[in-house]
């Protein structure tokens, strides 16, 4: 939710972001100098995470296989993507970056997405609708969006459970 909240002090139409979830007490103690930066004297709980952003995604390859490319090291916890979307109302459908949500006649949201996975396989998401652009209306879940969150767990090496059907 902390990511969440971040971006949306960022306001819309910002980049996809991808974080690696470290350890704060790991991350003060290879840079300790960090700790005025990010305004901590020390971590007041040994679970806490601290989000490291990382490089811009390749812009020319899908989503999926851009994350399909990604290991993290075992120093990593686990990842967080931000990214907005245009989805069909009353559907789970989203459009793909650039295409025109007039051409297909049916009415679209503007959400933002945020999803994070653990090593431990917990995961938790969180939604934000522009139309219901306020902290108390963001909605949250342990898996709203299932595929972005399969997607994250293959980058921390999680093996995914099949989808019974």
């Amino acid at each position: 939710m902390d990511l969440e909240r971040h971006a949306a002090k960022q306001g819309w139409d910002q980049p996809l972001g991808l974080y690696a979830l470290v350890p704060t007490v790991e991350l003060l103690r290879a840079e300790p100098g960090l700790a005025d930066l990010l305004g901590i004297a020390s971590p007041e709980d040994e679970d806490e995470l601290t989000p490291v952003e990382q490089e811009h995604l390749p812009d020319d390859l899908p989503l999926e296989e851009a994350l399909g490319r990604i290991l993290w090291p075992e120093g990593v916890v686990g990842c967080a993507l931000v990214m907005e979307r245009l989805v069909v109302k009353g559907s789970d459908e989203t459009l793909a970056p650039g295409e025109d949500p007039s051409a297909s006649g049916r009415e679209t949201e503007e959400i933002r997405m945020v999803a994070g996975v653990l090593r431990d396989g917990s995961r938790h998401c969180a939604m934000r609708m522009r139309s219901h652009d306020s902290e108390s209306e963001v909605l949250s879940g342990a898996d709203l969006v299932p595929a972005l969150t399969s997607a994250l767990a293959l980058t921390l090496d999680l093996e995914e459970e099949p989808e019974e059907g």
